[in-house]
């Protein structure tokens, strides 16, 4: 009996912390709610951004920079915003690595520069970041992950006790395979679809999207499952992008 009604509460619990998680999802972008505004991301970012050009060295191949900037200007304009309110650097770094920061921030790795051996497919690139900031992706993300925290906080506090420990440990286990890793491969996908728009529209054949990801799939490397990563396996990756280049191609036709 006491074994019984131990384990009710605590399914009970568990049950209440998950409802409330998946209510805090309006659709499959994300959370609704907002625990973090725009202002306050945009804030930490340009705190990172700093921090990072202070830490990391800046390219000292001044292809690699001029390059970056034609393009990334050239995307920007297509996607509607000024280039004269974004930043791109260039780093000096082999690793096969670019990201967007919320304010207008784009970093680009010496290695993803020559790995995108052609304009274009460094537009395809350079136009998932874009994409990424315009849709506000990591406004989205640090939500997600504050809503979830708080969620696991007030679960554990109600069991408290003994169990209170394993059940947090139950509920961020499930709140990470079941929430933000697949809003964040969402994100991923919906970035590939803008980006391919970009790119288009700036005039940069969306196909090179294809031949990068061949690319960064023949770089081999350990990867995790494809469900257990915020980023879809490369493979599959290739077979959506080819489901959105019809799309894609009409805007090039138009803007080529």
């Amino acid at each position: 009996m006491h074994r019984i009604f131990a384990t009710r509460p605590i399914r009970f619990t568990l049950l209440a912390a998950s409802l409330a998680l998946a209510a805090c999802q309006t659709d499959g972008s994300g959370p609704g709610i907002r625990l973090v505004s725009e202002n306050q991301v945009q804030q930490m970012a340009a705190q990172s951004w700093n921090q990072l050009r202070q830490q990391a060295p800046v390219t000292d191949n001044t292809s690699y920079q001029r390059r970056a900037e034609r393009i990334t200007s050239r995307v920007l304009r297509a996607s509607g915003r000024d280039p004269g309110q974004w930043e791109v650097v260039v780093f000096k770094d082999d690793q096969l690595n670019a990201f967007a920061l919320p304010g207008g921030k784009i970093g680009i790795y010496e290695g993803m520069m020559e790995l995108a051996s052609s304009d274009a497919e460094l537009a395809a690139v350079i136009g998932h970041e874009i994409a990424h900031n315009t849709e506000k992706h990591a406004v989205s993300r640090v939500n997600s992950q504050a809503a979830t925290q708080l969620g696991i906080t007030l679960a554990a506090v109600l069991v408290g006790g003994e169990q209170q420990r394993s059940v947090a440990g139950l509920l961020g286990m499930g709140a990470q395979y079941g929430l933000l890793l697949p809003h964040g491969r969402s994100q991923e996908l919906e970035a590939d679809r803008l980006g391919l728009i970009y790119m288009a529209r700036a005039g940069y054949n969306p196909e090179a999207a294809v031949t990068f990801w061949q690319k960064m799939s023949r770089q081999g490397g350990s990867r995790p499952p494809a469900f257990l990563s915020t980023h879809p396996a490369p493979e599959q990756r290739i077979d959506q992008i080819r489901a959105m280049l019809p799309e894609a191609r009409q805007i090039y036709r138009q803007n080529s």
